[in-house]
C-alpha cells in the first residue's frame, strides 16, 4: 500500500468538514464558498486550471483560523487583523505541491478591492480568484439558515452593489448579479455538500502517495494541535512514537508509515471541541468530558467517505477503545481492536504523561511505566505492545521529544514569517 489512488476532492472535503465542526454557524461553510467561487470564476471565463485553484481554495480558505472565536469573528464581520488567519493559512500550505497554487490565492481572500488597489499587495500581484472568493464567502456569511433563501436574495444582491468598487472588485459584482438571477444558484448554496454539484471534470482524480497523504495529515496535525497550547505539539509526538513502535513489532515500511499518517490525525475530531474544554486546566464536569468524548467520534465520521484510507481511519479513530470493551465511542473490545489501533492506543497515552504540558511537567520513566503497566492489568491497553515501549522507552522519549521540538520550530518559523 505504498500508492494510494484519493481523490484529491474528497480528502479535501473532510478536512473542509472538520474545520467547518467548530461551531453549528458554520456547517457547510466552506463547501458553499467553494461552489459559489468555481460559479462565479466559470462565469467570468476563467481557464479551466484556475476555476480549479480557486475551487480548491474555497474549499479550505479558512483553514488558518486556529479558534471558534475567530471563526465567528470572521463570519460576523471582518475585524482588524483578519488577514492574518489568511497568511497563516497560506504558510500552512504552500510547500505543498498539489495545494501550492491555491494557497496564493486563499493569501489575499479577505483584501478589500479599494477602487483597484487590492490588485496589489506590497510587490506581490493579488490573484483574481481572492477577490473571487472574498465575494463569495461574504455572500455565503449573509445566509440565514433559518429563513427562506430565495427570499433572502433581494437583501443580500443589495448588499454587495452597495459595497462594488470599494470591498469587492465592480466586475465581479457584475458577474454575481448575473448568477444570481438563477434560482438554483441559490438552492444548491443551501443545499448538502453544494460543491458536489459542480461539472465533474474540474475534480479529476490525483493520485497521492502515502507520502503525500503524510505531508497533509502533517498540515491539519498543526491546526489541531496549535488551536490550544495544552495540546500543542502532541500530534507530532503521537506520530513519530507510533510509527517507531509499529516498526519494533514488525509492520512493514509502508504499514508504518500509514502509522505515522495516522497518528498526526488521530485527533482530527478536536476541531469540533471547543477551545475552553482544551484549554480548562482543572477537571472537566461531566457535560465538558462528553464533548471530549465525542472527538474520536468525528475523526471516524470524518474519514469513513474514503474507503482508501480505512486503515489509517482505525487505527487513528479507535485510540481511546480499550480491550475490555468500556472505551469510548464505538465499545470495540480485543476480539475487533486492530494492531495498529492498539499501538496508536498506547502512543498517545505514553505521549500525553512524557510530554511537558503548561499546569505540569511530564512524568519520567519509573511513573510512566507504573501507570501503563496498571492500565494493562486494567484490561484497558495491550501488554505486548506496552512491553516492547517499555523496553524501548529512552530511545521513543527521545523520538517523542524530538519530534515534537522539531513541530513547535515549524509553527514558530510560520509564526515569525508572517510577523515579518
Amino acid at each position: 500500500m505504498d500508492r494510494i489512488n484519493v481523490n484529491l476532492y474528497e480528502l479535501l472535503k473532510s478536512f473542509s468538514a472538520a474545520a467547518d465542526m467548530v461551531s453549528p454557524l458554520l456547517s457547510n461553510h466552506h463547501q458553499q464558498v467553494a461552489y459559489l467561487s468555481y460559479m462565479l470564476s466559470n462565469e467570468a471565463g476563467l481557464p479551466i486550471k484556475e476555476q480549479r485553484d480557486i475551487f480548491i481554495a474555497g474549499l479550505i480558505h479558512d483553514i488558518g483560523s486556529l479558534s471558534r472565536k475567530e471563526r465567528l469573528e470572521i463570519i460576523e464581520e471582518e475585524p482588524i487583523g483578519v488577514n492574518n488567519h489568511a497568511f497563516l493559512g497560506e504558510r500552512l500550505i504552500k510547500d505543498f505541491k498539489p495545494l501550492k497554487d491555491s494557497a496564493g490565492i486563499i493569501k489575499y481572500h479577505h483584501l478589500p478591492w479599494d477602487h483597484g488597489k487590492g490588485e496589489s499587495y506590497g510587490e506581490e500581484q493579488v490573484p483574481l480568484g481572492s477577490h473571487i472568493i472574498h465575494l463569495a464567502d461574504r455572500v455565503c456569511v449573509m445566509i440565514k439558515k433559518d429563513k427562506n433563501i430565495l427570499s433572502q436574495v433581494p437583501h443580500i444582491t443589495e448588499s454587495i452593489c452597495a459595497k462594488s468598487n470599494t470591498i469587492f472588485n465592480p466586475e465581479l459584482v457584475q458577474h454575481m448579479l448575473k448568477l444570481s438571477r438563477k434560482e438554483y444558484i441559490w438552492l444548491d448554496l443551501v443545499s448538502h455538500f453544494c460543491a458536489d454539484r459542480i461539472d465533474a471534470s474540474l475534480l479529476d482524480i490525483v493520485e497521492l502517495g502515502i507520502d503525500d497523504i503524510i505531508e497533509m495529515s502533517v498540515i491539519f496535525s498543526r491546526i489541531i494541535d496549535f488551536r490550544s497550547k495544552f495540546t500543542s505539539r502532541h500530534s507530532a509526538g503521537v506520530a513519530k512514537t507510533a510509527e517507531k513502535l509499529a516498526q519494533l513489532i514488525g509492520f512493514s515500511e509502508a504499514e508504518c508509515k500509514m502509522m505515522l499518517a495516522a497518528g498526526y490525525i488521530h485527533d482530527l475530531g478536536k476541531l469540533a471541541i471547543d477551545n475552553e474544554v482544551l484549554e480548562k486546566p482543572s477537571s472537566l464536569n461531566d457535560i465538558e468530558f462528553n464533548e471530549i468524548r465525542a472527538h474520536t467520534y468525528y475523526t471516524y465520521q470524518l474519514l469513513a467517505n474514503i474507503p482508501q484510507l480505512t486503515m489509517i481511519n482505525e487505527w487513528a479513530s479507535y485510540h481511546h477503545e480499550r480491550l475490555d470493551g468500556k472505551g469510548y465511542p464505538f465499545h470495540i473490545d480485543g476480539s475487533r481492536l486492530l494492531l495498529g489501533s492498539r499501538i496508536m492506543a498506547v502512543a498517545d497515552i505514553f505521549t500525553a504523561l512524557t510530554e511537558n504540558r503548561p499546569y505540569r511537567r511530564g512524568m519520567d520513566e519509573a511513573r510512566t511505566a507504573k501507570i501503563l503497566r496498571d492500565m494493562v492489568a486494567d484490561g484497558a491497553i495491550d501488554g505486548h505492545v506496552t512491553e516492547v515501549l517499555i523496553a524501548n522507552y529512552k530511545m521513543l522519549d527521545n523520538i517523542r521529544s524530538e519530534a515534537q521540538k522539531e513541530a513547535g520550530e515549524a509553527y514558530m518559523n510560520i509564526s515569525r514569517d508572517l510577523i515579518a
